[in-house]
């Protein structure tokens, strides 16, 4: 299987995000959604994994069914929270021997009751260094344009992932709508000397009620103007101005010089595949 780090730095690269599913009824619907966005070729997909390690099981059999049948490389998210090492040396392990070759190595979220986390390791770095031990994988790592929500300030923010990145073969960023934040981060760390490939997470707003939860979570900034339109646009209408908003930055991006886009597609395969299309990752007809 091929790792991600050697497909990055050509062609503008294309993936896909997914997230575990939990009944059967969604997980035929992923693999609906899957093998629909196989037309897109994507670069590589990848698998989130559950807050505090709480859908490791699933994150894990998803990884290694996708890596199984499908010829696109996946990506296995792994997060530092509430996992001993040995525990996750040996999930490690266990992807190494089902031929994943890809870690997006994060710190995770801390609990929600406001309680210290669990867990040996606390900050991604740490674990970067400890999938570096177990194999030679490729590495990606998280980057917030808009500043890591726990960051004090920007230069502290750059510099502990600047830091970061040092270690990483790329990053992808959290889902933010304004290209602006996202070349400025660009800027600043090639101000520190690092030019290590960062690609950029596109979400449409296809639920601006769950979209807006999840930013005000990461601290991305939700335009006041994008969402009056679509809040106060038909069901019809309201789809094409979330499509039309996530390709024109996309566009934005690619034609800033961003190696690729990243696409957080809620597992459906619609809106990803019409923004693929639209910034000319597919042909419509194909």
């Amino acid at each position: 299987m091929a790792q991600i780090r050697d497909l990055l730095g050509g062609s503008p690269t294309l993936s896909f995000e997914f997230f575990p599913p939990k009944t059967d009824a969604a997980a035929r619907g992923l693999e609906k959604t899957v093998y629909e966005l196989r037309r897109a070729n994507p670069t590589f997909v990848s698998v989130t994994y559950g807050a505090g390690g709480t859908d490791a099981h699933r994150t894990r059999d998803l990884v290694v069914e996708l890596t199984l049948n499908h010829p696109f490389p996946t990506m296995a998210h792994l997060t530092c929270m509430n996992h001993r090492r040995q525990d996750l040396v040996t999930l490690l392990e266990d992807y190494r021997d089902h031929g994943v070759r890809n870690i997006l190595a994060l710190g995770g979220d801390p609990p929600a009751d406001g309680s210290a986390p669990s867990g040996e390791l606390t900050y991604a770095s740490e674990l970067v260094d400890l999938v570096r031990t177990v194999d030679d994988f490729t590495v990606g790592v998280a980057a917030f344009p808009e500043l890591h929500p726990r960051s004090e300030n920007t230069g502290q923010d750059r510099r502990f992932l600047a830091h970061k990145l040092e270690r990483a073969d790329f990053a992808v960023t959290q889902f933010f709508f304004d290209a602006a934040p996202y070349f400025r981060m660009v800027e600043e760390l090639a101000s520190l000397g690092c030019h290590t490939p960062i690609l950029p997470g596109l979400m449409p707003v296809t639920n601006p009620a769950s979209i807006a939860r999840f930013a005000a979570m990461n601290g991305t900034r939700v335009p006041p103007g994008l969402w009056a339109r679509i809040s106060e646009a038909g069901d019809d209408d309201r789809l094409e101005i979330a499509l039309e908003a996530a390709s024109q930055l996309g566009h934005e991006l690619l034609d800033g010089g961003a190696p690729g886009v990243h696409l957080y597609t809620l597992n459906r395969s619609d809106v990803a595949m019409r923004v693929a299309e639209n910034l000319g990752f597919v042909s419509a007809a194909s």
